[in-house]
């Protein structure tokens, strides 16, 4: 560090203008201290080297830049410091001030001021701040009181509302011991070392404006980060041991973002939250236990220690949220806030002037390990937490709850952001409080449920996205449920419980796994949208209950089971699925089905109406075969036809004509038989649908494969079939004249 220039004292009157010799003296002596240390410079009295007049106790008048040399050991000073100069501190030992001193840095070095906004809410802020008036050099202490009221150094002119602002800024490149009783204000902190409180120490140290200090701030008992009369930053401070309560708060309209980790290493230490309407507080760091660095550089040796007990629970710490509106990230980490469980962390989400609001934006995965309540310090659960929930739709923002919340309020998922509920490990299982009053989802993100033993219950849920089931314990939906994203089971069972519950409004239903489930059966009547149904997956609903399909997702077959009382397709029914019980195709629907024996199976009665596809994916029937298409394993004939395809009816596939028929197989199945006649079919199976959007456009399946184009005129269809016959091609599709 560069030490700053000497300014002696010069004689006054026409003595020293006697020659100009004489006049260069103190021109001379001044550029020999600028090339010499600083202390080195220093004359006796109020200006240079005044250790001895402070070892001796006698009170000093300043008259320009002061040091103490402080001796090992620790020097109590009894006396008051006044005038007008500096002050600085060093040697290896530690100075007590036990009195109040008052002192100014000299006239023509003063040019901060401060400034008083906000009108009927006001709030200061400080212009240009001075240089330090105090330096305490790296090996020093200074220390201010002896645990009582005074001991503090201080000018404060301003009369500022709500709080006194210090004139005498301090670096601190040593010790500053904070050792005092009452609210006080330091000025602009500057410096790399360590500014320090003892614990039990209920003076409070209010930190106004921005202070470039670059060190470590350890909170004994209290501290003020910010208040409604001023505004606080620390954007270069390395850390803040916190062992006591460190307050945020904030003037209206303002957002204050601190950077820092916290660390603290005794029990019952905590981090309090309030701030004005309009305002804001962003934390980007990490609040952790410590156990080595020491004061000065606090640090955890493995991090795994957030998240389990240790012996007299020293890494419990919490946080209270006190109608506050609260960030955790900024969107540049993946480190949360308040890494632990509850065990080890609490967090109470309170109402003061207004409910509380804790928003989540990070740029990569984070899991909340604790459940979010309203109660009274470490007795989180003792009261629903009172207040509201965001995913920020931050890029990558990947969000676990990984315990039971229990707060009273909404949850909000923005769009790109994701929030799961459980880890899918092991006593990581997530849930939220949802028989409370204000519970509500909006899910414009992802919404996933992952819990690994523990079912988990969900309503209300809204907005514009995606819900997935990914964990082996059931996910239950009940009550309201509108949000329009797709619905997709990856493992486990989805199940629907409740009467007035509808997976309607959802873009579309994805059963994408063998074993999968979804269980409608305590729904009563349900419509679903562009189902997909991989092989080994099943939907369920009730005996007496009428499950409608809208639509096949138009992305490949249906491979697995419906099971229930009445399936009725309404759209488009793609694949070689199972229908245990009874199928009905209305005549606004179409059936795709493949010609190479793989049917569509129904166990109870089917009725027919609308369109047929016949898909020659894989190799045709051979002559003289038959081909079933539907497989009704039921007694019943079947009820109804086809559009435009009566019994008998030709249909062509790659060129070969077959005659349809409902009386195939054991006699009562949808079949294709060959016929010896060519030429111009009598009637055909539709064509493939066109590639048009349909409800569920914008949506992306893994198993998505593109649609052929609406038929052709039976002209070109002709020629068509000529030119792929030449060219050896295998693939067609017909439709009814």
């Amino acid at each position: 560090m560069r030490n700053p220039p000497i300014h002696l004292p010069t004689a006054e009157g026409p003595a020293h203008r006697r020659c100009s010799r004489r006049a260069a003296l103190p021109a001379a002596l001044g550029l020999l201290a600028s090339l010499t240390p600083w202390h080195s410079a220093y004359a006796a009295g109020g200006s240079g080297d005044i250790t001895a007049e402070i070892l001796a106790g006698r009170d000093v008048t300043l008259t320009g830049d002061a040091l103490v040399r402080v001796p090992s050991g620790t020097t109590t000073y009894p006396g008051v410091i006044s005038g007008e100069g500096t002050l600085r501190i060093g040697g290896t030992g530690t100075l007590i001030l036990t009195r109040d001193s008052d002192f100014t840095l000299p006239h023509a070095r003063q040019r901060q001021s401060a400034k008083v906004q906000g009108g009927n809410h006001p709030y200061v802020t400080v212009d240009q701040p001075d240089p330090p008036a105090v330096t305490v050099e790296r090996g020093a202490t200074l220390q201010y009181g002896t645990g009582g009221g005074t001991g503090l150094i201080g000018r404060f002119p301003y009369n500022t509302p709500g709080f006194a602002l210090n004139q005498d800024n301090i670096r601190v490149d040593g010790t500053l011991r904070l050792s005092l009783t009452r609210t006080f204000n330091l000025g602009t902190l500057s410096g790399a070392g360590l500014i320090t409180q003892p614990r039990g120490m209920w003076g409070k140290l209010q930190l106004a404006g921005t202070h470039p200090f670059s060190g470590v701030i350890d909170n004994g008992t209290q501290m003020d980060a910010g208040a409604p009369e001023f505004p606080v930053s620390l954007p270069n401070a390395h850390a803040v041991l916190n062992q006591g309560t460190w307050t945020v708060d904030t003037p209206l309209n303002h957002t204050i973002t601190l950077r820092q980790n916290f660390y603290q290493r005794e029990y019952g230490s905590d981090i309090n939250v309030q701030s004005r309407p309009g305002s804001k507080v962003i934390l980007t760091g990490q609040y952790s236990h410590s156990d080595q660095g020491g004061d000065t550089d606090p640090t955890l040796s493995d991090p795994d220690i957030n998240w389990r007990p240790v012996p007299k629970n020293i890494n419990k710490r919490g946080t209270n949220i006190k109608g506050a509106n609260v960030q955790w990230g900024d969107g540049t980490t993946d480190k949360i806030f308040m890494p632990g469980t509850a065990q080890t962390v609490y967090i109470n989400l309170l109402a003061a002037r207004s409910r509380s609001t804790l928003a989540f934006a990070y740029n990569g995965p984070v899991t909340l390990g604790a459940p979010i309540g309203g109660g009274r310090f470490h007795d989180t659960l003792s009261a629903p937490g009172q207040g509201d929930i965001v995913i920020k739709g931050v890029h990558g923002n990947d969000v676990t709850f990984a315990a039971v919340q229990h707060y009273n309020g909404s949850t909000t998922i923005e769009k790109g952001a994701t929030l799961r509920l459980g880890s899918g490990k092991a006593g990581g299982d997530g849930g939220l409080l949802t028989d409370a009053p204000l519970y509500r989802v909006v899910n414009n993100g992802s919404l996933i449920s992952q819990n690994a033993t523990t079912p988990l219950t969900l309503s209300k849920i809204s907005g514009s996205g995606s819900f997935t089931q990914v964990g082996a314990a059931t996910t239950s939906l009940t009550g309201a449920l509108s949000y329009t994203g797709p619905t997709k089971v990856t493992k486990g069972t989805l199940a629907l419980t409740g009467a007035d519950s509808s997976l309607e409004a959802s873009s579309a239903v994805l059963l994408a796994a063998a074993g999968t489930k979804l269980d409608l059966t305590k729904a009563g009547d349900q419509t679903l949208r562009n189902v997909a149904l991989a092989k080994g997956a099943t939907v369920r609903y009730g005996n007496e209950a009428k499950l409608t399909v809208a639509d096949t997702a138009a992305s490949g077959d249906l491979s697995g089971s419906f099971q229930g009382g009445e399936l009725r397709a309404t759209g488009s029914m793609t694949g070689a699925f199972t229908v245990k019980g009874d199928y009905t195709q209305a005549r606004e629907a179409r059936l795709t089905v493949r010609a190479d024996g793989k049917p569509l199976h129904v166990t109870g009665k089917v009725t027919l109406a609308g369109h047929l596809h016949v898909d020659p994916k894989a190799k045709a029937p051979t002559s003289g075969t038959e081909t079933v298409l539907v497989s009704n394993s039921g007694s019943d004939k079947i009820s109804g036809t086809f559009t435009g395809l009566a019994e008998g009816a030709k249909v062509t596939v790659l060129g070969t004509e077959y005659a349809l028929t409902y009386k195939g197989g054991d006699g009562n199945d949808v079949a294709l038989a060959r016929t010896k006649s060519s030429g111009t079919p009598a009637g055909a199976a539709e064509g493939a649908p066109r590639n048009t959007p349909n409800s569920s456009a914008g949506t992306s399946f893994p198993w998505r494969t593109t649609t052929l184009a609406a038929a052709l005129p039976l002209a070109a269809l002709a020629l068509l079939f000529a030119a792929r016959r030449r060219r050896g091609s295998r693939r067609g599709s017909h439709r009814a004249p």
